[in-house]
């Protein structure tokens, strides 16, 4: 029995190695949320896989996001916040609860894990070292009839977009062996900061760095089939498709978009993984069957 379980562990050790050695000194940019921020368990479970992977010579840079964390302390606060098509109107005052738990409490959270776990993590927002530049996201006026569109357009206050990402901060960090924390806040032209969705966030870092990958963790297995399959592999095309006929719909519409534009950025290839799954970073980077589905750029 014992024997057999030595083997077991060799066998899980050789079929890593050549994932090791074709990922060394490669970017990967991890987005981490959903359930993985929230479980103590899966939360020890990634920052332990991601110490492993700058160990195994692999550049990991994590960028989280804090949905439920902001909503928690703003119902504390007394605080209530509407949301248009699944982003919160963010004014001043909600602005600094999303500053304050994104940039800090989550961030050094995520940072003080990484590190107990034998890592060094720094923790960043974008406004250190001008990481990402922002500017106000201005939502296209909906279709409220067919061919009807509304009049005026919904002002979500402090939510951004990416403007420019300046990685200068980071190239310094990762070759200093530091592992990158980002909080998606980044800062306008005029000073103002900004809300930005964590996953665009992730995409542009990753596009910027022409990183070999970008894993984003979810709380679904992957991009599923109309028959509820989880589809291992697809190529843009085959995304672009299935978006077309409704296979992908509601939220993993944004998700998948973040990801096919990365690709077209540069990003060799991205990865929607399931983030229940105990350790499901490393299974995606190092064994042969994963545990999401795998974009690539293909025909």
């Amino acid at each position: 029995m014992q024997k057999r379980k030595a083997s077991q562990i060799a066998d899980v050790l050789i079929e890593a190695l050549p994932y090791i050695q074709r990922f060394k000194g490669k970017t990967i940019v991890v987005k981490f949320g959903g359930n993985a921020m929230i479980d103590e368990d899966l939360k020890h479970s990634f920052a332990r896989d991601i110490v492993l992977m700058k160990l195994v010579g692999l550049n990991p840079i994590v960028v989280h996001g804090g949905g439920p964390q902001i909503g928690q302390l703003l119902e504390k606060l007394g605080k209530t916040t509407g949301f248009v098509d699944g982003m919160r109107i963010t004014d001043s005052e909600t602005m600094d609860v999303v500053e304050m738990v994104l940039g800090g409490l989550v961030n050094k959270e995520i940072v003080n894990l990484i590190n107990m776990h034998g890592g060094k993590a720094v923790g960043l927002t974008g406004k250190d070292g001008n990481l990402i530049r922002a500017k106000k996201l201005h939502l296209t006026p909906r279709e409220v009839l067919p061919g009807e569109l509304a009049q005026e357009m919904v002002d979500l206050g402090h939510v951004g977009e990416v403007s420019n990402i300046d990685s200068g901060v980071l190239d310094m960090l990762v070759e200093s062996d530091f592992i990158p924390v980002i909080a998606p806040i980044g800062v306008g032209e005029d000073g103002r900061s900004y809300n930005i969705n964590a996953d665009l966030v992730a995409g542009k870092i990753a596009e910027q760095l022409k990183a070999e990958k970008l894993i984003l963790l979810t709380n679904i297995p992957g991009i599923m089939d109309k028959q509820g399959t989880l589809l291992t592999g697809l190529s843009l095309k085959n995304t672009e498709d299935l978006i077309a006929d409704g296979t992908i719909s509601g939220g993993m519409i944004p998700k998948t978009r973040c990801g096919t534009d990365a690709i077209k950025g540069g990003v060799t290839s991205v990865h929607i993984i399931d983030g229940r799954v105990d350790h499901a970073v490393l299974l995606e980077l190092f064994t042969n069957q994963g545990v999401g589905t795998l974009l690539l750029h293909g025909e």
